[in-house]
Protein backbone atom coordinates (compact mmCIF):
# COMPACT_ATOMS: atom_id res chain seq x y z
CA UNK A 1 0.00 0.00 0.00
CA UNK A 2 1.28 3.01 -0.87
CA UNK A 3 1.56 6.48 1.70
CA UNK A 4 -1.35 8.05 -0.78
CA UNK A 5 -3.79 5.08 -0.17
CA UNK A 6 -3.48 5.08 3.78
CA UNK A 7 -6.78 5.19 5.40
CA UNK A 8 -7.53 7.75 8.01
CA UNK A 9 -10.66 6.56 9.79
CA UNK A 10 -8.24 4.66 12.51
CA UNK A 11 -8.57 6.33 16.11
CA UNK A 12 -7.12 3.01 17.83
CA UNK A 13 -3.80 5.09 18.68
CA UNK A 14 -1.08 4.91 21.27
CA UNK A 15 -1.34 7.35 24.21
CA UNK A 16 1.05 10.14 24.32
CA UNK A 17 3.19 11.59 26.78
CA UNK A 18 4.29 15.14 28.15
CA UNK A 19 6.60 17.20 27.00
CA UNK A 20 10.26 16.08 27.92
CA UNK A 21 13.61 17.78 27.08
CA UNK A 22 13.05 20.08 24.58
CA UNK A 23 14.71 19.20 21.25
CA UNK A 24 15.47 22.68 19.53
CA UNK A 25 16.98 26.12 20.28
CA UNK A 26 14.67 29.02 19.35
CA UNK A 27 17.49 31.06 17.10
CA UNK A 28 14.96 34.08 15.69
CA UNK A 29 18.39 35.58 13.77
CA UNK A 30 17.72 39.29 11.92
CA UNK A 31 14.34 39.08 10.06
CA UNK A 32 14.09 41.03 7.50
CA UNK A 33 11.66 44.17 6.24
CA UNK A 34 10.21 41.44 3.83
CA UNK A 35 9.95 38.34 6.10
CA UNK A 36 8.30 40.85 8.59
CA UNK A 37 5.58 41.94 6.09
CA UNK A 38 5.37 38.55 5.04
CA UNK A 39 3.64 37.92 8.52
CA UNK A 40 1.68 41.03 8.39
CA UNK A 41 0.20 39.87 4.63
CA UNK A 42 0.24 36.35 4.75
CA UNK A 43 -0.02 34.83 8.36
CA UNK A 44 -3.76 35.07 8.19
CA UNK A 45 -3.69 33.34 5.17
CA UNK A 46 -1.13 30.14 5.87
CA UNK A 47 -0.64 30.40 9.72
CA UNK A 48 -2.52 28.04 12.41
CA UNK A 49 -2.16 30.04 15.88
CA UNK A 50 -1.70 27.35 18.88
CA UNK A 51 -4.76 26.36 20.58
CA UNK A 52 -4.30 23.41 22.24
CA UNK A 53 -7.12 21.47 20.95
CA UNK A 54 -7.53 18.88 18.09
CA UNK A 55 -7.66 21.00 14.97
CA UNK A 56 -10.54 20.21 12.57
CA UNK A 57 -8.12 19.90 9.43
CA UNK A 58 -11.38 19.22 6.68
CA UNK A 59 -12.78 22.35 8.00
CA UNK A 60 -9.27 24.38 7.59
CA UNK A 61 -8.40 23.22 3.71
CA UNK A 62 -12.06 22.89 3.33
CA UNK A 63 -12.24 19.57 2.02
CA UNK A 64 -10.90 16.30 3.14
CA UNK A 65 -7.29 15.12 1.25
CA UNK A 66 -3.99 12.95 2.67
CA UNK A 67 -2.26 15.29 4.98
CA UNK A 68 1.48 15.38 4.91
CA UNK A 69 3.44 17.40 7.77
CA UNK A 70 7.02 18.35 7.31
CA UNK A 71 8.54 18.86 10.81
CA UNK A 72 11.77 21.46 10.67
CA UNK A 73 11.28 22.77 7.72
CA UNK A 74 13.57 25.57 8.17
CA UNK A 75 13.73 28.07 5.26
CA UNK A 76 10.64 26.21 3.51
CA UNK A 77 12.02 25.28 0.34
CA UNK A 78 10.87 21.86 0.27
CA UNK A 79 8.04 22.30 1.49
CA UNK A 80 6.93 24.83 -1.09
CA UNK A 81 7.74 22.73 -3.52
CA UNK A 82 6.12 19.34 -2.40
CA UNK A 83 2.84 21.46 -1.93
CA UNK A 84 3.26 23.08 -5.51
CA UNK A 85 4.05 19.35 -7.42
CA UNK A 86 1.42 17.38 -4.93
CA UNK A 87 -2.25 19.46 -5.10
CA UNK A 88 -4.18 16.46 -4.27
CA UNK A 89 -2.98 16.60 -1.00
CA UNK A 90 -2.64 18.44 1.77
CA UNK A 91 0.26 20.09 3.34
CA UNK A 92 1.32 20.74 6.85
CA UNK A 93 4.71 22.66 8.43
CA UNK A 94 6.03 23.34 11.70
CA UNK A 95 8.86 25.44 12.18
CA UNK A 96 10.22 27.81 15.34
CA UNK A 97 12.77 29.82 12.99
CA UNK A 98 11.08 32.98 12.46
CA UNK A 99 13.42 34.54 9.42
CA UNK A 100 12.25 30.70 8.09
CA UNK A 101 8.76 31.07 8.34
CA UNK A 102 8.60 34.48 7.04
CA UNK A 103 10.55 33.31 3.58
CA UNK A 104 8.17 30.16 3.48
CA UNK A 105 5.10 32.94 3.51
CA UNK A 106 6.37 34.72 0.70
CA UNK A 107 7.51 32.01 -1.37
CA UNK A 108 3.66 30.24 -0.90
CA UNK A 109 1.78 33.50 -1.49
CA UNK A 110 3.65 34.45 -4.86
CA UNK A 111 2.82 30.68 -6.29
CA UNK A 112 -0.98 30.87 -4.73
CA UNK A 113 -0.77 27.80 -2.61
CA UNK A 114 -4.17 26.55 -1.67
CA UNK A 115 -3.16 23.46 0.04
CA UNK A 116 -0.36 23.91 2.81
CA UNK A 117 -1.21 25.90 6.42
CA UNK A 118 2.14 26.44 9.08
CA UNK A 119 2.40 26.51 12.90
CA UNK A 120 5.43 28.30 14.31
CA UNK A 121 5.15 26.51 17.46
CA UNK A 122 6.95 23.36 19.13
CA UNK A 123 6.48 20.15 17.17
CA UNK A 124 5.92 17.73 20.33
CA UNK A 125 3.40 20.18 21.73
CA UNK A 126 1.95 20.68 18.42
CA UNK A 127 1.86 17.02 17.64
CA UNK A 128 0.53 16.31 21.11
CA UNK A 129 -2.37 18.83 21.44
CA UNK A 130 -3.44 19.76 17.87
CA UNK A 131 -3.67 17.24 15.51
CA UNK A 132 -5.97 14.30 16.51
CA UNK A 133 -5.35 10.36 16.38
CA UNK A 134 -4.56 8.82 13.18
CA UNK A 135 -4.84 11.98 10.79
CA UNK A 136 -1.73 11.86 8.87
CA UNK A 137 -0.64 10.01 5.72
CA UNK A 138 2.80 10.76 5.94
CA UNK A 139 5.51 12.48 7.99
CA UNK A 140 8.18 14.36 6.91
CA UNK A 141 11.58 15.19 9.32
CA UNK A 142 14.52 16.04 7.26
CA UNK A 143 17.92 16.88 8.64
CA UNK A 144 16.98 17.83 11.99
CA UNK A 145 19.05 19.28 14.26
CA UNK A 146 22.04 16.34 14.65
CA UNK A 147 22.54 16.60 18.47
CA UNK A 148 26.35 15.44 17.61
CA UNK A 149 27.75 16.41 20.85
CA UNK A 150 27.31 13.37 23.19
CA UNK A 151 26.37 15.20 25.76
CA UNK A 152 23.38 16.87 23.50
CA UNK A 153 22.08 13.41 22.76
CA UNK A 154 19.25 13.33 24.65
CA UNK A 155 17.90 16.43 23.09
CA UNK A 156 17.32 14.64 19.62
CA UNK A 157 13.88 15.04 18.57
CA UNK A 158 14.25 11.24 17.24
CA UNK A 159 13.68 9.08 20.80
CA UNK A 160 11.38 6.26 21.92
CA UNK A 161 8.85 8.64 23.12
CA UNK A 162 8.43 10.60 20.31
CA UNK A 163 8.68 7.43 17.92
CA UNK A 164 5.25 6.63 20.08
CA UNK A 165 3.76 10.10 19.71
CA UNK A 166 4.00 9.70 16.17
CA UNK A 167 2.63 6.19 15.88
CA UNK A 168 -0.20 7.88 17.24
CA UNK A 169 -0.78 10.99 14.69
CA UNK A 170 -0.21 8.52 11.49
CA UNK A 171 -2.58 6.23 9.86
CA UNK A 172 -1.65 2.88 9.74
CA UNK A 173 -0.29 2.62 6.34
CA UNK A 174 1.53 5.79 6.28
CA UNK A 175 4.98 6.82 6.22
CA UNK A 176 7.51 8.31 8.07
CA UNK A 177 10.34 9.95 6.16
CA UNK A 178 13.96 10.68 7.67
CA UNK A 179 16.71 12.30 6.53
CA UNK A 180 19.85 13.04 7.88
CA UNK A 181 23.30 13.66 6.73
CA UNK A 182 25.01 12.81 10.18
CA UNK A 183 26.44 9.32 9.98
CA UNK A 184 25.73 8.84 13.72
CA UNK A 185 22.51 10.39 13.80
CA UNK A 186 21.22 8.07 11.15
CA UNK A 187 22.46 5.31 13.44
CA UNK A 188 20.42 6.39 16.85
CA UNK A 189 17.35 6.71 14.43
CA UNK A 190 17.68 3.14 13.06
CA UNK A 191 18.38 1.99 16.51
CA UNK A 192 15.14 4.05 17.85
CA UNK A 193 12.60 2.86 15.29
CA UNK A 194 13.59 -0.28 14.56
CA UNK A 195 12.43 -1.19 18.16
CA UNK A 196 9.46 0.99 18.25
CA UNK A 197 6.04 -0.13 18.28
CA UNK A 198 3.61 0.54 15.16
CA UNK A 199 6.76 1.17 12.91
CA UNK A 200 8.54 -1.18 9.98
CA UNK A 201 11.44 -0.35 8.20
CA UNK A 202 11.08 -0.28 4.27
CA UNK A 203 14.50 -0.80 3.56
CA UNK A 204 14.51 -3.96 6.58
CA UNK A 205 16.31 -3.51 9.89
CA UNK A 206 19.20 -1.36 10.41
CA UNK A 207 19.30 -0.65 6.85
CA UNK A 208 18.56 2.90 4.76
CA UNK A 209 16.76 3.67 1.52
CA UNK A 210 17.48 5.30 -1.91
CA UNK A 211 16.23 8.56 -1.51
CA UNK A 212 12.84 9.23 -2.95
CA UNK A 213 11.76 11.16 -5.70
CA UNK A 214 9.42 12.77 -3.06
CA UNK A 215 12.25 14.31 -1.33
CA UNK A 216 13.56 17.27 -3.38
CA UNK A 217 17.14 18.07 -3.35
CA UNK A 218 17.77 21.30 -1.69
CA UNK A 219 20.21 24.05 -1.26
CA UNK A 220 20.74 22.88 2.18
CA UNK A 221 21.68 18.93 0.92
CA UNK A 222 23.81 20.53 -1.80
CA UNK A 223 26.02 22.36 0.86
CA UNK A 224 26.10 19.09 2.88
CA UNK A 225 27.21 16.96 0.10
CA UNK A 226 29.66 19.97 -0.82
CA UNK A 227 31.28 19.47 2.90
CA UNK A 228 31.29 15.91 1.92
CA UNK A 229 28.37 14.78 4.19
CA UNK A 230 26.50 11.20 3.24
CA UNK A 231 22.86 12.02 3.06
CA UNK A 232 21.03 9.01 4.64
CA UNK A 233 17.07 8.56 4.08
CA UNK A 234 15.13 6.63 6.50
CA UNK A 235 11.34 5.19 5.43
CA UNK A 236 9.24 3.46 8.09
CA UNK A 237 5.83 2.19 7.08
CA UNK A 238 3.03 2.39 9.95
CA UNK A 239 1.86 -0.85 11.08
CA UNK A 240 -0.78 -2.49 13.28
CA UNK A 241 1.03 -3.34 16.24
Amino acid sequence: MTAAAAPMEREDCAPVKPRGICSFVRRQGRITVAQARAFERYWPRYGIDYQGTPRDLDALFGRRAPRVLEIGFGNGEALALGCAADPARDYLGIEVHRPGVGRLLNRLAGQNACNVRIWMHDAVVVLRDEIAPCALHEVRIWFPDPWHKKRHHKRRLIQTSFAALLASRVAPGGLLHLATDWADYAAHMLAVLDAAPGWRNLAGPGRTSPRPASRPATRFEARGMRLGHDIRDLLYRRVDD
